[in-house]
């Protein structure tokens, strides 16, 4: 991290740190011990010139670019699926829903509680009442529906 190791260290400074220390880690340049007392440091780190202290002794990592190779686990997938050249296409990646499914459902499931507590309260009220769920699930949906969009241009 280039600069005056004076000035104090942002938040963003301290992540980045993390995220180093963490591809670090998982490369085996660091123990456990000594990952879990350098990102303890990083965290508590006020000065960029104590975030440079931690990351002295290692290689340097650009985050923006592929890990190096020695990084990658084979293939880029998970040690315990076969090779996804042996699967059918739709099950490449196994638990992977379709884009915005998991969203729908997240809003149906809490659009359709806050119904019911409406129409609950509504009777026990004894009348009905303004659908106010209706301003929590409406602007949802919308945001839900343009992101889903966003994504397939």
């Amino acid at each position: 991290m280039p600069g005056d190791p004076r000035i104090r260290a942002s938040d963003a400074d301290r992540d980045r740190a993390a995220a180093l220390l963490r591809e670090h880690h998982a490369a085996g340049r660091l123990t456990a011990e000594e990952f879990h007392e350098r990102m303890d440091a990083a965290l508590n780190a006020k000065t960029l010139g104590e975030i440079d202290e931690l990351l002295d002794d290692l290689p340097v990592i650009d985050l923006y670019e592929l890990p190096h190779e020695s990084m990658r686990r084979a293939a880029n997938r998970p040690a315990n699926l076969p090779h996804t050249s042996l699967m059918p296409k739709d099950q490449g990646r196994p638990g992977r829903f379709p884009p915005g499914t998991v969203a729908m459902a997240a809003w149906g499931a809490v659009t359709s509680a806050l119904i019911a507590l409406w129409a609950v309260l509504a009777v026990a009220a004894g009348g009905t009442w303004f659908p106010w769920w209706a301003l929590i699930a409406v602007p949802w949906i919308w945001a839900a529906i343009r992101r889903a969009r966003r994504h397939r241009e």
